[in-house]
């Protein structure tokens, strides 16, 4: 997939609330919105939860990721699809808890079948997504629950995947709420390189 151009800002301005689409076979990438059609997630005191921020989320990078000519699924917390998933990149979109604090991190399943991919999957990641939103990392609050995601466990061993908290709901709320553009940016952006460089199965095509 060698020359698939990166976006810049102000190209995904028009991306917020599009729909993704579903399906059932396989795809060039998978995005999982975290809690969706599952439960609320972590909500805010004012009713702002994290399933409608991950899931806007989601179908905001599945559209920018179309616009590029990338095939993909938007998926469910526990959807069926997940067991045996095939793609050549997966990341579950969740958002952190509704506290005064800011960052984000990223991680990949504790015992991977192939580290090397899912490292450098992880690596560019928050390289872009840093560069995109301007948030800070916070791997100090990376937790057994991310390294041990149920959906990592359940797709195929052969497709490299991570889980990424995209910022807190509340240090970092306008920025999930107010400026998704941005978000998706960062997460795509990731995913395209990810696709391109050298060692991913797409390159090679």
């Amino acid at each position: 997939m060698a020359g698939v151009a990166l976006l810049g800002l102000d190209e995904t301005a028009s991306i917020r609330g599009l729909a993704g689409l579903l399906g059932s076979r396989s795809a060039t990438v998978g995005l999982l919105a975290g809690h969706w059609q599952n439960d609320s997630g972590a909500t805010c005191p004012d009713g702002l939860t994290e399933a409608e921020i991950n899931l806007a989320v989601a179908r905001a990078v599945a559209y920018t990721l179309r616009q590029n000519g990338i095939d993909v699924q938007v998926l469910p917390e526990y959807g069926a699809q997940l067991n045996g998933f095939r793609a050549q990149a997966f990341v579950a979109i969740h958002a952190d808890s509704c506290v005064d604090l800011s960052g984000f991190k990223i991680a990949r399943m504790t015992h991977s079948d192939d580290p090397e991919a899912e490292d450098r999957l992880v690596e560019i990641l928050y390289r872009t997504y840093g560069d995109a939103t301007g948030l800070a990392p916070h791997r100090d609050t990376i937790t057994d629950d991310m390294r041990e995601y149920h959906a990592l466990r359940r797709i195929s061993p052969s497709t490299p995947g991570a889980i990424i908290e995209i910022g807190f709901m509340g240090g970092d709320r306008y920025l999930l709420t107010n400026e998704q553009d941005l978000v998706a940016v960062g997460i795509a952006n990731g995913i395209m390189t990810f696709l391109d460089e050298p060692g991913s199965a797409a390159a090679g095509e």
